[in-house]
């Protein structure tokens, strides 16, 4: 039986956004956590209607269960449309369409 993984998503409002202005706005740094019980062998990310994915974010890295890293999403192109994709180390795929990485700064993996 495969266990069922999902996204949480968070935008990091407020003072910061205030105090920074454009430059914080055209920040594409996303923080990924994963808060599941299995580690995350790799990340893709690919621009919304892509027809493949890009190479794996995290490399010859691995996000073990409680840890984060950031990610700077930034490919030049200026979108902000983006599909994820996490393979975790028990063979179990989670894909999330269409994530806004101009206005989500944090998504955290959960059982």
């Amino acid at each position: 039986m495969f266990g069922m993984r999902s996204l949480v998503f968070s935008a990091v409002v407020g003072i910061a956004t205030v105090a920074s202005g454009a430059a914080f706005a055209a920040s594409k740094t996303v923080t990924v956590v994963n808060k599941t019980k299995t580690t995350i062998s790799a990340i893709y990310a690919s621009s919304v209607g892509a027809r493949t994915w890009e190479e794996d974010i995290l490399g010859e890295d691995t996000l073990a269960p409680g840890e984060s890293v950031e990610i700077d999403m930034d490919d030049g192109t200026g979108k902000c449309q983006y599909d994820l994709k996490a393979e975790f180390s028990d063979e179990i795929d989670t894909v999330q369409e269409n994530l806004n990485i101009c206005k989500v700064r944090e998504f955290t993996f959960t059982e």
